[in-house]
């Protein structure tokens, strides 16, 4: 069973948000397509755990300290006998391995994932400890696109590449042994002591005046949208949404980027730019969120 879902890291969502509203350096661009690309990776590998989901005990996505060092494992599976902890990359085409060195075939280096990974055993195996758990370690390196391939890879690497997964999942599958409530109990301090932010992230500074206002396409986040009817249509990608569900993701991406602004019916008309009349931006609010106070100071929070 699941005990953790993934969740959208918090830098992959404001990098998205800035994305659009902002120019982005090309450092900061390239790091939000990597945050992407990595978050998409570690979906593709859900997808395939999830079949498991029955027999183990997973917590996606943790987030962990032992004095002060911070380490986060993709996946941790639980199980009576061992505990398994997944790091998954969403590498794309060649690379190669000389000694320790990684590297691309144009000879671009690049950090040495396995260090990684034995560093968040070494972090996890202490965590373990101070909750009074022995159980063996099993630590791999996930390799999830199936466009990557690794050349001069040593046989006793701790990788799974994507042509194995299918039959790794199943032999998961059939090593099986019913987990307990010391195992859960487990689960549940692992899961109360995550960190839910790092205090690593690397945010882009940012202020209200600089980003461009206006709602954007749930699809393509594309600005070219319009009102017809009671709903919200892209004329980029024809995607179409609800009005009401398109307030609620205007307000909520607003109060994730501003969290110390309040949500009133002039910031939000200035916010939205599409929606020109006060009475319907008004009436929207009223009927997803609660007003708070009444006039000219009245604003609105989450139900």
């Amino acid at each position: 069973m699941s005990k953790k879902f993934r969740e959208e890291p918090y830098e992959l969502t404001l990098f998205r948000y800035l994305n659009v509203r902002t120019n982005l350096s090309d450092k900061e661009k390239n790091y939000y397509l990597s945050l992407e690309k990595g978050y998409e990776g570690e979906l593709r590998f859900d997808e395939f755990t999830a079949q498991l989901a029955e027999n183990w005990l997973i917590i996606n996505d943790l987030m962990l300290e032992h004095n002060h060092a911070v380490f986060q494992i993709d996946t941790l599976f639980i199980s009576s006998e061992k505990i398994i902890m997944f790091e998954v990359k969403n590498y794309e085409g060649d690379y190669v391995i000389k000694t320790e060195r990684w590297s691309t075939l144009s000879n671009v280096e690049i950090r040495n994932p396995l260090h990684q990974l034995e560093r968040n055993e070494s972090l996890l195996r202490k965590v373990l400890l101070e909750c009074g758990v022995t159980t063996p370690i099993e630590k791999y390196l996930i390799f999830i696109n199936p466009d990557f391939y690794l050349y001069q890879a040593p046989l006793d690497l701790p990788i799974i590449f994507p042509t194995q997964l299918n039959r790794f999942i199943k032999q998961l599958s059939n090593s099986f042994k019913k987990v307990n409530e010391t195992h859960l109990n487990l689960a549940k301090k692992l899961v109360a002591i995550h960190l839910k932010k790092s205090p690593y992230m690397r945010l882009p500074e940012y202020c209200y005046d600089q980003l461009k206002k206006g709602i954007t396409c749930g699809c393509c986040y594309s600005f070219n949208v319009e009102i017809r009817s009671t709903q919200l249509v892209c004329t980029q990608c024809g995607w179409k949404e609800r009005l009401a569900d398109t307030v609620l993701r205007g307000v909520e991406e607003f109060s994730f980027l501003f969290p110390d602004h309040k949500v009133t019916t002039s910031e939000m008309m200035k916010w939205f730019k599409i929606i020109n009349s006060k009475v319907t931006m008004r009436r929207l609010l009223s009927e997803n969120f609660i007003q708070v106070g009444r006039g000219r100071y009245s604003y609105y929070t989450k139900k």
